[in-house]
C-alpha cells in the first residue's frame, strides 16, 4: 500500500469530496489532467510498453452443451487458451446481443445521469451489498490515480432489493447478471473438465457463489499519454467475464509484451483470476492486463467478477488436493475470499501480484 504525501493526500481528498469523479473534470472542461492522474511510466521497462495487435484466442460455444464431440473440442480449446494466454474471447455464448447492448447503455445512463442523483451512491465502504459508485477503489492506496469512474454491485449470493438499484439500470442489471451467472457456471464446468476433474467440481466448491458486477466509465482524456484507464493488474477473483464497447483499449501481457484485445461485436472476454491460479496450483494462471486512456471516450465496459469479495464467509480455499502430488506440492497457503480481497484492496493496483503474499 502506498501512503500518499501530504500535498498529494490533500489533492486526493479534495477530488474525492466532489463525488463527481473523472467525468466531473471532463464536464468542467479540463484541458490538462490534474497531477494526481499522472503515471510514472519510467518504472516500466521498454519491453512492457510495446503494443502489438495479433489474433487473440476466440472460442465458439455453439452446441457444446448438447454435442459430446463439440464439448470435448471446446474443453481442449479452453485449456489451450487458458494455459497459453490466461484468457480468451467467447462467441455464441447464449447471451442475446440486445442484452449486451442494453447493459452497456445502462452503465452509460448511470454515469450520465444528474450528479445530485449519482452522488447518492458515492461510497468507499465495500462491506455491504448495495451498489456503490466512486473513482478508483484504490484512490488513497494506489501509486497513481487512473482515468475512470466505476460502480460496483454484488448480485449474488444475496442480491440487493430491486428498489435499492438505480432506476436507470435496474432491470438490465438484474437480467444481465442472471445471464452471466448461467454462462459462468458453464465455463467453470469446462474448466473442471480441462483440469481432469468432474464437470461440477468448481461449481460444487462454490466458485460461482458470488457475483460482483462492475460498470466502468472511461471519459475522453485530454492527455492520455500521461495516465492510464486502468493500470497493470491481475483480477482478484476466480473468473472475470468482460463486456466491452467498440472503443477498445484493453491490453493483456503475454511473453513480456502488451497485446491489444480488439473489441469483437457480440463477444465476451473471459479471463482467469488469481483465486483460480491459487486453487489450481498454477495449472491455470491469471493474466496481467491494463486499459489505456483514450481521446474518443467515453469507453464503457462491464466486468463480472465471480467472487464473494468482502462478504462474510468461512469457506477456505487452497490448492485442490486432486491436482497435487509429490512432484507438484502446494505452492500457496489457504485463505478465505474475504481475506484475499481485503489484502488486494489495501494494496491497490500497484503492479504486484496478490498471490506473492500467499506463496508458501
Amino acid at each position: 500500500m502506498v501512503s500518499p504525501s501530504g500535498e498529494r493526500l490533500a489533492e486526493l481528498k479534495a477530488f474525492d469530496e466532489t463525488k463527481t469523479g473523472v467525468k466531473g473534470l471532463v464536464d468542467a472542461g479540463v484541458t490538462t489532467i490534474p497531477s494526481i492522474f499522472i503515471h510514472n511510466f519510467d518504472e516500466s521497462p521498454p519491453s512492457k510498453t510495446k503494443t502489438t495487435t495479433i489474433s487473440v484466442p476466440t472460442i465458439d460455444f455453439a452446441g457444446f452443451e448438447t454435442d459430446p464431440e463439440r464439448r470435448a473440442d471446446t474443453v481442449k480449446q479452453v485449456q489451450d487458451a487458458i494455459q497459453t494466454w490466461g484468457f480468451f474471447q467467447v462467441v455464441n455464448h447464449g447471451i442475446p446481443l440486445s442484452v449486451l447492448e442494453d447493459m452497456l447503455d445502462g452503465v452509460r445512463r448511470f454515469f450520465e445521469q444528474d450528479d445530485d442523483v449519482k452522488k447518492g451512491y458515492y461510497s468507499r465502504d465495500y462491506s455491504g451489498t448495495n451498489l456503490k459508485y466512486n473513482c478508483n477503489f484504490d484512490l488513497f492506496s494506489g501509486k497513481s490515480t487512473s482515468w475512470r469512474d466505476s460502480f460496483s454491485c454484488f448480485m449474488a449470493p444475496t442480491p440487493p432489493q430491486p428498489e435499492d438499484l438505480p432506476t436507470v439500470c435496474r432491470e438490465i442489471l438484474m437480467e444481465y447478471s442472471n445471464e452471466v451467472m448461467k454462462l459462468g457456471k458453464a465455463i467453470f464446468e469446462l474448466f473442471s473438465e480441462a483440469l481432469g476433474l468432474k464437470p461440477s467440481y468448481l461449481n460444487d466448491i462454490q466458485c460461482t457463489e458470488g457475483l460482483q458486477v462492475i460498470g466502468h466509465y472511461y471519459p475522453a482524456c485530454p492527455q492520455p499519454e500521461l495516465t492510464m484507464g486502468t493500470p497493470q493488474h491481475a483480477d482478484n477473483d476466480f473468473l472475470t467475464i468482460l463486456l466491452q464497447d467498440h472503443i477498445g483499449g484493453l491490453q493483456v501481457l503475454h511473453d513480456g509484451e502488451w497485446f491489444d484485445v480488439p473489441p469483437t461485436p457480440g463477444a465476451l472476454v473471459v479471463n482467469v483470476g488469481d483465486l483460480v491460479q491459487l486453487i489450481t496450483n498454477d495449472k491455470f494462471k491469471s493474466v496481467e492486463q491494463r486499459v489505456l486512456a483514450n481521446t474518443e471516450g467515453p469507453r464503457i465496459s462491464v466486468a463480472s467478477f465471480f467472487t464473494t469479495g468482502m462478504q462474510p464467509t468461512d469457506k477456505v480455499y487452497g490448492p485442490i488436493k486432486e491436482l497435487l502430488s509429490d512432484s507438484n506440492p502446494a505452492t500457496y497457503r489457504e485463505t478465505t475470499v474475504k481475506d484475499f480481497t481485503t489484502f488486494f484492496l489495501n494494496e491497490g493496483l500497484d503492479g504486484t501480484s496478490t498471490l506473492q503474499h500467499y506463496m508458501l
